[in-house]
This record gives structure tokens, C-alpha cells and sequence, in this order.
């Protein structure tokens, strides 16, 4: 099979920088990356550059360069980084960019990486949730499944590819255990008793190596994605065994969350609330057989501990 060209947006991010990993690891399977960086010179495109992968700079603030850096490429995986800039409209300004580059340069198969659009579920009149920024109830959800039709209605032959909770939240975005002032350390999330779906950041880019390897099996196909479903109490043990101290679940009120003085407080409030209040759903489109066929190293909660618990920030 000739050597596919797919482009890798964000491939020194969580999501792309797995993909470029698998693509390397594999070169039988007949696909390259080309990775697509902001700075070709930092410190993670030059690991990847020496992995072997072509690293090249664009920007979706420069649409041209994102034209450029499609040509004469088979398919990419399209991923924008919302918390960048908290902005829906920018969002979704930066997934019209990539599908209209997508169409303009005939790509035969392009991945998605969205989330729900809640608003499916929560009208923006319904009060069991606030609205933020006058149009949405989740934000940084809403924006990404609102943009799935620039995909759609520019007929790029496309992958919708849900993705979970990343574990590795716990490590870098602040979302892992905090000690009280009692010196408890205490897993703060409003799930109450329901499961939340979640995943190793590296494992979403080879989910999507896998779809690619399907050969368009997936092609306008939404495809959910997790490694493991778990309540606040199951991780709460998980992180107790790994980090040899008791880790206590605090269920809390969404409202709670909310109010916490972190930016985006309020959006990720109404994003648990979301998957809390609509668990069955959530769950079950993020079928973990599926994502273990598409991924057979795929990590479970207690794998992913093992190997980057010391990673976690503690007190």
C-alpha cells in the first residue's frame, strides 16, 4: 500500500500526539503523519521531528496555512483546544477553517474529535441548568457538536469521534485529589452515584489510528470512545491504592462546582451535570468493547494509574 498522508492537527497535544505515535510505530499500515504544530521549534515538535515524523507549522488563525499544510494529504484528525481561549465563537470559527481546507482539498477521510451538543437534551429554556454566554449550556461541548455540520454541509467524508473525561486531568488540569485542611485528600466532582467515562489522553489518538485503518468503515459514522466507566467512589479507590493514601469522594452539588473560582467553573458544573443527568446515554454511545477493538493497548483506570500516579500533583 503507497505511503497515506494524514494531517495531525494539535500533534503535540494529548489527543494528536498519539495518533503521530501510533502512525510511527506501525509504518506497515501504510499511513504518515504529518504533524502540524504552531512552532516547529518547540521542545515537543522537535521530539517529534525526531521520532520521524514531518513536522509543520500552521495556524488556524492563518487559514491559508491550514490549506496549505492539507495539500496532498489522504485524510486528517481535526482537533481544536477550546480552554486555549474559553471562546464558542472561536471554536467554531477554527472547525469551519478545517472543513472548508478538508473539502477545498478533496481529503477522502477526515476525523472529528467533537463532543454532544447538550443542547439537544437541555433546550436553552430548560432551568435545570444555567445558560452561559447567552447561547449554550455546556460551552466548550456545545461549540464542537454545533460545528459538526461545517463537516456535513461541505460533504468531507468524515468520522464523528467522541471522546471522554481524559484521566490525565487529574495531572495537568487541576481535577485530581486536594487535601482539606484536615489533611484528607478529597476527589471533588458533582456525579453523584453515576459512571463517568473516561480515558487515557494518548489512547484517543490511536482510537483514531484505528478508525483510520478501517478503510472508511467509519465514514459518517459517530464513534464513541472510552477506557473504562467509573463512579467518583471507584476512582476514589483506584487513586487510594495507587497513591498509598485514602482518597475520599465529594460528591457536591453542580451548583457547587459552579461556584468554584476557577475560569470555566461554571462550564465544566454543567458539563458533570450533563453527564450525570443523562449517564445511560453517555455511557452507552462510549462502548468500551468497540474502543478496545479499535485500540487493543487501550489502558484501563488502574493500567493508567500505575504508570503516571507519581505524576499526579499532592500536598
Amino acid at each position: 500500500m503507497a505511503n497515506r498522508i494524514i494531517v495531525v492537527m494539535g500533534a503535540t497535544g494529548a489527543q494528536g500526539g498519539g495518533l503521530v505515535r501510533g502512525m510511527l510505530d506501525h509504518p506497515e499500515a501504510g499511513y504518515v503523519p504529518r504533524a502540524i504544530t504552531r512552532d516547529a521549534g518547540s521542545e515537543g515538535a522537535r521530539a517529534l521531528a525526531d521520532l520521524g515524523a514531518d513536522v509543520v507549522e500552521a495556524d488556524l488563525d492563518r487559514p491559508e496555512s491550514i490549506a496549505r499544510a492539507f495539500e496532498g494529504a489522504y485524510g486528517a484528525y481535526c482537533v481544536t483546544f477550546f480552554w486555549a481561549h474559553f471562546s464558542p465563537t472561536l471554536e467554531l470559527r477554527h472547525a469551519q477553517i478545517l472543513a472548508g481546507a478538508a473539502a477545498e482539498k478533496g481529503l477522502r477521510h477526515v476525523i472529528w474529535s467533537t463532543l454532544e451538543d447538550t443542547r439537544k437534551w437541555i433546550p436553552l429554556d430548560d432551568d435545570r441548568m444555567p445558560t452561559l454566554q447567552q447561547h449554550y449550556k455546556v460551552p466548550h461541548y456545545d461549540a464542537k457538536g454545533e460545528s459538526n455540520h461545517f463537516f456535513t454541509d461541505a460533504r468531507v467524508p468524515t468520522t464523528f469521534l467522541l471522546t471522554s473525561f481524559y484521566w490525565d486531568n487529574f495531572i495537568y488540569f487541576g481535577s485530581g485529589p486536594q487535601r482539606g485542611q484536615d489533611g484528607v485528600l478529597r476527589l471533588t466532582m458533582p456525579m453523584g452515584d453515576a459512571k463517568l467515562p473516561g480515558i487515557a489522553a494518548e489512547d484517543i489518538g490511536k482510537c483514531a489510528f484505528g478508525i483510520f485503518k478501517e478503510e472508511g468503515r467509519y465514514i459518517g459514522q459517530e464513534v464513541g470512545i472510552a477506557g473504562g466507566h467509573l463512579t467518583g467512589e471507584e476512582m476514589a479507590a483506584g487513586l487510594t491504592k495507587a497513591l498509598g493514601e485514602d482518597v475520599v469522594y465529594n460528591d457536591i452539588a453542580p451548583e457547587v462546582y459552579r461556584s468554584f473560582d476557577f475560569p470555566g467553573a461554571d462550564d465544566l458544573g454543567n458539563m458533570f451535570q450533563f453527564k450525570r443527568d443523562f449517564n445511560d446515554y453517555y455511557c452507552g454511545v462510549r462502548n468500551l468493547d468497540e474502543t478496545r477493538r479499535l485500540n487493543p493497548e487501550l489502558q484501563d483506570f488502574e493500567t493508567w494509574l500505575a504508570r503516571n500516579a507519581a505524576k499526579i500533583p499532592i500536598d
